[in-house]
Formats: structure tokens, C-alpha cells, sequence
């Protein structure tokens, strides 16, 4: 984020806490006003339940002289109940979803009692007209058949001997047990009533608290942090260019250490950029110090290499020479030992003129010859080459280009000799048996070309000093074949870098330009 975007951010930092603030607490206004709107709900539902409940109790009392008044009465407040819950805003339906079954449980009982009332009136009044006992306490027992149909179901066992299957002992029983259950049912109406009634002026007090609290935060928050985001931001910027001119002095003495940008939750602005650019600076410039060093080192071998070469060359073949006349001259009768001899000597001669002839190869600093060359027959033609020469029967050769056909302008031997050298360092990396891979990806001026392995791999140390003239870590190599890919990629002005993992194996990346420079 840029200074402008900061200075402009921090001047509104605190008006937006402000309107945080006024928005907060008018939704705040909002659900108060709701919660309200429902607490009046509530308490209508909890006074119509208590009213439910003393009808009920009227109902039970005085049956049957005012069952029909208190009948429409419950009723009625039953009706009233459910039209307050059906004006309930949907958001709150469910809240009052268990007073609804309760209110539908409670009707369901009631019409069931009135039912239990009308069987047990007609049955009365058959008992009556068959029982002459019967009929002169018919009076109270049906004057108790809501308030205690228990003691008449005793009374009438006692007095009349009705069994107890008798349909009228069986009514009284079931009445009996509809009444606890109404009873409890209206009990749980109150609770129900009394919880929505509870809940609806807790959740008030709440939002009335939250808007206290807010209150008291956001207000001094916006005083804080206005000043505050200002400070961090003068400050910030004035730390970081302080850092940036410590750093230009620093690179003035020669030390070209790149200073690492501090990370702010602001993101990167100006003054973090120009830091940014500046290390890029510094690296760019420690890269072409080290090629510059690295074309010297390689100017000054190469310059001495070419003169030892030389200089070896001449008695490297009197010696080979003589050794070949000598050797064909030994017959059967040759002692053994001198037999011997004379092999180790041809053989390390033939050796030493291996590492000569590397010598003249990394010395001879020909310029290429540039030329369209068709990559993939290219690669082909060496692995081919490289297979007659040594065992590759054990490796697994993939190659892959993107597009299937690529050309480029190279010097053809000079690019062979490359890809030589590479896949016969990851035959010796893999011992002869692996994974051999390159891919090669043309882009818009350059073509990018990975050759892998799945050897040994590298450790870190060994990778800094890889393409080092006579750096090796095998017995008998020279040192020379990764110093000459490098010699020779660089002539092309061309790139090469290498990654590898120790055990999981080695991957050269290679850039070459599509066109002659």
C-alpha cells in the first residue's frame, strides 16, 4: 500500500469506528425494539395461560352446574392463544414451538374429558332406569364426576356392587387419569409461558448491556486509535528510511549485504519497494562479481592448462609409443611381472592422455559456430552415443519436449559435448541404473532444459563449488567435465543452475537463447 493510501486510511480510521459504532447500536435499537414488540407477546400468553388454568379449575369444581360457562371459557382463551402465536414473527416460531404442542395437547385432553363427561352421563342414566340403589345416589355421583371420580369408583364398589369393568367404573378411572393428565399439561403451559416471558426480558437486558459495553469501548477506541494509526505510520516511514540510508552508506564501504525488508501489516509501500530494488541491486551486482571472478579463474586455468597440455602432449605419446612397440614385441616367454608392467604403463598413459586431452578441451576457448539445430534428434544422437560407449542398459531414458520439435541457433558440437558430459556424470551418480530425464520447454526467446537423476544427489557444500575446474568428488575424475558444460553454455550466453537433495538425486537447469546473439 502506498504513503497516500496509508495517510488517507489513518484519517479515516477513527470515522469509520465512529460508524461502526451508530451502526452497531442502531441494529442494536433494532432487536430491542423487536424483543419488545415479543415480550408483550409473552406476557399477553402467560396471562391467557393463568386464565386457562383458573377456568379449568372452575370447570372441575363446579360441574356440572357451570361446566357450559367455564367450557367456552377455556375455549375461548384457547382460541385467543393460538391467534397470538400465529401473529409471532417467523423468527421467533420456533422459539415457541413447544407451546403451540403444548396448547394443542391441552385442547386435545380437554375435548377428550368433555367426551369421558358426555359417556359417563349417558351411562348414568341407563344405571339409573335398571338400579333403583343406584338411582338414589346417582346425584352425587355424578356431581363428583370431575372432582373426585376416584371416591366414586370406592363408593360405588362399596355400595352398589358394580365390578370393576363395569363401563361406568372404567369411565371414571379413564376420567380420573385425563384430568392429572390436563392438570399437568396446563402446569406446563405456565412453565412454557413463564420461560418465553423470562427469555424474551433477558434477551432485552442483553442488547441494553452490549450497547453499554460498545459504548464504552468504541468510544475511547476512537480516540486511540486515530492517534495511534498516525504515530505508527510517521514512524514506520522515518524507521525504514533510516534503514535504507544506513544501507546506501553500507554498500558504499564494499559490503553488498542485501538488508532484509521489514514485513508491516500494511503491506509494501514506496519506501519498501525502493529497499526491495536496491537488494535486487546489490545481488545483481554480487552475481557479476562472482561471474567476473569465476571468468577470470577460468581465463587464468584455462591459460595454464593450455601450456601444460602442450607441454605433456609430446612425451605423453613418445611414451604411448614405445609402450605399444614394447607390448607388441612381449611373447609367451615375457616374464610375467614385466607383462604387467608394461599394461599399467599403457594404461596410464592412455589415462593421462584422457585428462590431457580434457585440458586441451577446457582450454581451446573456440567461439561457437551458431547454426538451427533440431534439439530433440540432437539429445537422441548423444544418448545413443553415450549408450555404445557405456553400459546404459540399466537406465530408464526419458525425453520430453514442449513442443514436440524445437530449434534453436547453437553450435552443434559444443552442445553435444554439453549433453555428454551431463549424462555421463548421472550414469556415474546413479552407478549405471536409474532414472534419466530431460525436458526441455520452449519459451518466447529461450529454451528451458532440465536434466535429471535419481542418484546419490549433492549436499550443499559440494553444490557451491560444482562448477569448479578440477573439483571432483569421484576417484578418478579430472574435474573438468562440469567447468567445460559451464565454459561452454556461458559462450552460448546461456544460464546453468543445479538443485539436488541428498539420496533423491541431481536436476541441471539450463537456459539457452532461441536466436544467435
Amino acid at each position: 500500500m502506498s504513503l497516500k493510501k496509508k495517510i488517507v486510511l489513518s484519517l479515516f480510521v477513527s470515522a469509520l469506528i465512529i460508524a461502526i459504532l451508530s451502526a452497531f447500536l442502531y441494529l442494536n435499537f433494532l432487536e430491542i425494539k423487536k424483543e419488545t414488540a415479543f415480550l408483550e407477546m409473552t406476557d399477553s400468553i402467560r396471562s391467557k395461560s393463568l386464565q386457562i388454568r383458573r377456568h379449568e379449575k372452575n370447570y372441575f369444581l363446579y360441574a356440572p352446574a357451570q361446566a357450559d360457562e367455564e367450557s367456552k371459557a377455556i375455549y375461548q382463551y384457547l382460541a385467543e392463544l393460538d391467534d397470538v402465536l400465529n401473529k409471532m414473527r417467523p423468527d421467533v416460531k420456533d422459539r415457541t414451538s413447544s407451546l403451540r404442542l403444548l396448547v394443542n395437547e391441552y385442547r386435545g385432553r380437554f375435548i377428550a374429558i368433555e367426551t369421558l363427561v358426555a359417556s359417563l352421563s349417558e351411562e348414568s342414566r341407563k344405571l339409573k332406569a335398571s338400579s333403583p340403589a343406584y338411582r338414589n345416589v346417582s346425584g352425587l355421583i355424578e356431581a363428583n364426576f370431575l372432582d373426585k371420580p376416584l371416591e366414586d369408583v370406592r363408593y360405588l364398589q362399596e355400595t352398589s356392587g358394580l365390578q370393576p369393568d363395569h363401563r361406568l367404573m372404567k369411565g371414571l378411572r379413564e376420567i380420573d387419569a385425563e384430568i392429572i393428565a390436563i392438570r399437568k399439561t396446563g402446569e406446563n403451559i405456565l412453565i412454557a409461558s413463564k420461560d418465553l416471558d423470562k427469555a424474551a426480558r433477558d434477551k432485552v437486558d442483553g442488547f441494553i448491556e452490549v450497547s453499554r459495553i460498545a459504548i464504552l469501548i468504541f468510544f475511547p477506541l476512537f480516540l486511540i486509535v486515530g492517534f495511534s494509526t498516525m504515530l505508527f505510520i510517521i514512524s514506520n516511514v522515518i524507521k525504514r528510511f533510516q534503514l535504507l540510508t544506513d544501507l546506501i552508506e553500507q554498500t558504499g564501504t564494499g559490503d553488498f549485504v542485501p538488508v532484509a525488508e521489514p514485513v508491516t501489516a500494511w503491506g509494501t509501500d514506496e519506501v519498501g519497494i525502493l529497499i526491495r530494488k536496491f537488494n535486487h541491486m546489490e545481488e545483481q551486482l554480487v552475481l557479476r562479481e562472482q561471474e567476473l571472478l569465476r571468468s577470470k579463474k577460468l581465463a587464468a586455468i584455462g591459460t595454464l592448462a593450455s601450456g601444460v597440455a602442450h607441454e605433456l602432449n609430446n612425451p605423453l605419446n613418445n611414451i604411448y609409443t614405445t609402450a605399444q612397440r614394447l607390448m607388441k614385441k612381449t611373447g609367451d616367454d615375457t616374464p610375467p611381472y614385466l607383462r604387467k608392467g608394461l599394461d599399467d604403463i599403457f594404461g596410464q598413459t592412455m589415462r593421462v592422455k584422457s585428462i590431457v586431452g580434457d585440458l586441451l578441451e577446457f582450454a581451446r576457448g573456440r567461439e561457437p559456430h551458431y547454426r538451427a539445430v533440431e534439439l530433440k534428434g540432437l539429445i537422441s544422437g548423444v544418448y545413443q552415443h553415450v549408450a555404445n560407449a557405456r553400459d546404459m542398459s540399466a537406465i530408464r531414458f526419458h525425453l520430453e519436449l514442449v513442443p514436440g520439435e524445437i530449434v534453436l541457433y547453437a553450435d552443434t558440437e559444443q552442445l553435444e559435448q554439453i549433453f555428454i558430459n551431463l549424462m555421463m556424470n548421472a550414469s556415474d551418480a546413479m552407478s549405471g541404473a536409474g532414472d534419466l530425464s530431460i525436458r526441455a520447454l520452449e519459451e518466447e526467446h529461450a529454451v528451458r532444459i532440465t536434466v535429471s537423476d535419481t542418484g546419490k544427489g549433492m549436499p550443499a557444500a559440494t553444490l557451491e563449488k560444482i562448477f569448479e575446474p578440477f573439483f571432483t568428488t569421484r576417484d578418478k575424475g579430472t574435474g573438468l567435465g562440469l567447468a567445460i558444460v559451464f565454459n561452454l553454455i556461458q559462450k552460448h550466453h546461456g544460464g546453468i543452475s543445479v538443485e539436488s537433495s541428498e539420496g533423491k538425486g541431481t536436476t541441471f537447469i539450463i537456459t539457452l537463447p532461441k536466436k544467435a546473439p
